[in-house]
């Protein structure tokens, strides 16, 4: 006899983004629909709550009726309905709420609430259509080569670091629904850090992706910066003191316009050296912490 699966269709709109998804069993991902905001918010150089909220407004029942097109079902069909209720701006995940509030209404169907955190730490077990794992592995592939999928088991328990532009934690997963916060940030969190450093250097919104792509191109030895919080004792922490360093490096070092040559190469070895600075303390941490619990495994995720 075969089973049903139980489908639930998540919407979340905790900041920039307004997506749906439906996912299978709790695993497998039908349909998966991202409306950005990122051409919105790149005037003022970052997300500015009230248009966010009123985007949502806009793209959140279009990218709803997406995702179960995509899936190819119906509403009747969704078992249950879940949302990112908390942590994000509030305006922006009211808009998400109350679509899947009058949804659950309309149709009876449960409706769970979500941390979106915790999400983020469960989704390393989300599968495509064809039950293959999404999640990518952290052994580096051959030169050149795409980051392969991860087929190796994975469980619990594990250290899961969320890093993101509003979050940056390390939490200690024992089971879907069992995780102890084992560190935060003190301050800004690890991707807000990434997009004021690239402010500070002129490169555009969202900073992240194009400090990543210049790190790449630079010397992350070139600036020895501060690894806040590194030798702290504790899983926190902390990054406007090394956004401060970098400032204090702009103003100090940065060379005229005009010298595009000089001017390009500083902007990449600074991008790798504030990357290489950053990514060393939560990586660091990281591994102390799985030492500390014995965990089976590292799950880096957004957050």
């Amino acid at each position: 006899m075969t089973v049903a699966p139980t489908l639930v269709l998540g919407i979340e709109s905790s900041c920039d983004e307004t997506a749906a998804a439906v996912v299978a069993d709790g695993r497998r991902v039908l349909s998966n629909v991202v409306a950005s905001q990122i051409e919105l918010h790149a005037a003022s150089g970052g997300v500015v709550p009230e248009l966010a909220s009123r985007a949502h407004v806009e793209k959140i029942a279009i990218v709803i009726r997406q995702a179960l097109t995509d899936a190819g079902l119906s509403i009747s069909e969704i078992n249950a309905f879940a949302v990112t209720a908390t942590p994000g701006l509030i305006g922006a995940l009211l808009v998400g709420v109350e679509a899947a509030k009058g949804l659950a209404l309309a149709t009876g169907t449960p409706l769970v609430a979500v941390h979106h955190v915790r999400g983020h730490l469960y989704s390393i077990f989300l599968e495509d259509k064809d039950g293959r794992p999404l999640r990518i592995c952290l052994t580096p592939s051959p030169a050149g080569a795409p980051p392969a999928p991860d087929t190796e088991d994975f469980d619990y328990p594990f250290i899961g670091l969320a890093v993101s532009g509003g979050h940056s934690s390390l939490a200690l997963v024992e089971a879907p629904e069992t995780m102890r916060l084992l560190g935060e940030t003190r301050d800004d969190a690890a991707g807000e850090a990434y997009d004021k450093v690239a402010k500070l250097m002129g490169l555009g919104y969202p900073g992240g992706p194009i400090v990543d792509r210049l790190a790449a191109e630079g010397d992350p030895n070139r600036y020895d910066l501060p690894r806040p919080m590194l030798h702290s004792g504790d899983f926190d922490f902390s990054f406007s003191g090394l956004k401060t360093a970098v400032r204090l490096l702009v103003e100090r070092e940065k060379p005229p316009a005009a010298d595009e040559t000089g001017n390009a190469r500083f902007l990449r070895d600074l991008c790798a050296s504030f990357q290489a600075a950053a990514i060393d303390v939560l990586l660091t941490k990281a591994r102390k912490a799985a030492r500390a619990h014995g965990a089976r495994g590292l799950a880096i995720v957004g957050g």
